[in-house]
C-alpha cells in the first residue's frame, strides 16, 4: 500500500522538469494526429507540434469545438491544423474517421491517443453499449490505432530513424484498479463499481494495450509508449463536483506541464528507445503496476478488443 501511495503521489506532483519544449526537434514533413486535441493536454500538444512545423490533425467528436480549436491554434502559432471528426464512443464513427484520414494521408508518423473521459455518471454508456470510460479510452483508441496501422507502418519505411510512434495517455489512477471484464459493458457489477475504479480500470487498459502493441509491432518499427501526464488542470474533470474541481485548480499544474511527457515520447531522438515503456512526469521512465506488463494479460485484452470490433 505504501508503494502504491508513493507512486501515485510521485506521478501527481513530480520534481521540476529537465525536458523543455525547446528540446523538441523540428517536425517539418511529419504527419501527427492527436485525439481529443480540441482542449486540455491534447490541444497543448497540438499547439507545440504546430510551432515545430508538423502537419497536425486534431481529432475530436464535436465539429464546432474542433474547428474553433483549429482557428485558435492558427492565430497563436501561424500554422493551421486539420480537423478530423472522431467520436471514440461510436465504433462506426471511429471506422469512418480512420477511412477519411487514410484517404488523405499515406503515412502517419506519430499517433497521440490522448482523448479521455473522466468519471462520468454511471448511466452514461458508449453508443455501442460499453462503459463510457472503457469504451472511449481503451476500445475506441484500440480500434482507431488498428485501422490507421497501415499509415504508421508506411511512415516507418520512410522515416529517418526507422520508426513511427504511438503515444498512449494513461494516468496514475491506474494504480486504483486492475481489469474486470464483467464491467466493460453495462452490468450489475459495473454499476456497483466505484467511479474512480472504473476510470482507473480504463487507464490500466491503456497501459496493457500499449505494452501489447509494443510486443506485437516493435520489430516492425512501431514505438509504443504509455504515460501519466501528472496532476493537470483540464476540462476532463467537468463531471466532478465543484469541490473536486476547485481542488484540482488549486493543486494541479497547467496544461503546458501535462503535454511535456507525451511530447518527449513522440518527438525526441531518445523516444526511439522507449518501446514498451511507461513514462511519468516529466519525461522520465517509471514503473506501472506489475500486472500491466504481463504478456498473458496483454494477449487476453487484445483478443477481447479484437472480438468487439470484428463486425463493425
Amino acid at each position: 500500500m505504501g508503494h502504491l501511495w508513493s507512486a501515485f503521489v510521485g506521478e501527481t506532483f513530480p520534481p521540476a522538469t529537465k525536458f523543455h519544449v525547446s528540446d523538441i526537434p523540428d517536425m517539418s514533413g511529419k504527419v501527427v494526429l492527436v485525439t481529443g486535441a480540441n482542449t486540455g493536454i491534447g490541444k497543448e500538444t497540438a499547439r507545440v507540434l504546430l510551432t515545430k512545423n508538423a502537419k497536425v490533425y486534431i481529432a475530436c467528436r464535436d465539429k464546432v469545438k474542433g474547428e474553433a480549436a483549429v482557428a485558435e491554434l492558427k492565430k497563436s502559432t501561424g500554422n493551421e491544423a486539420v480537423f478530423l471528426q472522431l467520436d471514440l464512443a461510436n465504433l462506426k464513427s471511429v471506422k469512418a474517421a480512420a477511412e477519411k484520414f487514410l484517404s488523405k494521408e499515406p503515412l502517419l508518423n506519430v499517433l497521440f491517443n490522448n482523448a479521455g473521459v473522466f468519471n462520468p455518471p454511471v448511466e452514461m454508456l458508449t453508443d455501442d453499449g460499453y462503459d463510457l470510460q472503457f469504451g472511449t479510452n481503451v476500445l475506441g483508441h484500440f480500434y482507431f490505432t488498428k485501422l490507421v496501422m497501415p499509415a504508421l507502418l508506411t511512415a516507418v519505411a520512410t522515416s529517418s530513424d526507422g520508426t513511427a510512434r504511438v503515444v498512449n495517455t494513461a494516468s496514475n489512477t491506474h494504480w486504483l484498479s486492475g481489469l474486470d471484464y464483467n464491467t466493460f459493458r453495462d452490468s450489475p457489477a459495473r454499476r456497483k463499481m466505484n467511479t474512480w475504479k472504473r476510470y482507473g480500470q480504463s487507464k490500466t487498459g491503456n497501459i496493457v494495450f500499449s505494452a501489447e502493441l509494443a510486443r506485437r509491432y516493435g520489430d516492425q518499427g512501431i514505438v509504443s509508449t504509455a504515460l501519466s501526464p501528472g496532476g493537470i488542470r483540464t476540462q476532463i474533470a467537468r463531471h466532478h463536483s465543484s469541490f473536486t474541481q476547485a481542488f484540482f485548480n488549486l493543486f494541479f499544474r497547467d496544461v503546458s506541464h501535462g503535454a511535456l511527457t507525451q511530447l518527449y515520447a513522440g518527438t525526441t531522438v531518445e523516444g526511439v528507445q522507449l518501446n514498451g515503456k511507461y513514462l511519468i512526469p516529466c519525461a522520465r521512465i517509471g514503473n506501472p503496476r506489475a500486472e500491466t506488463q504481463d504478456p498473458q494479460q496483454g494477449m487476453e485484452l487484445w483478443n477481447w478488443l479484437e472480438e468487439q470490433v470484428k463486425d463493425v
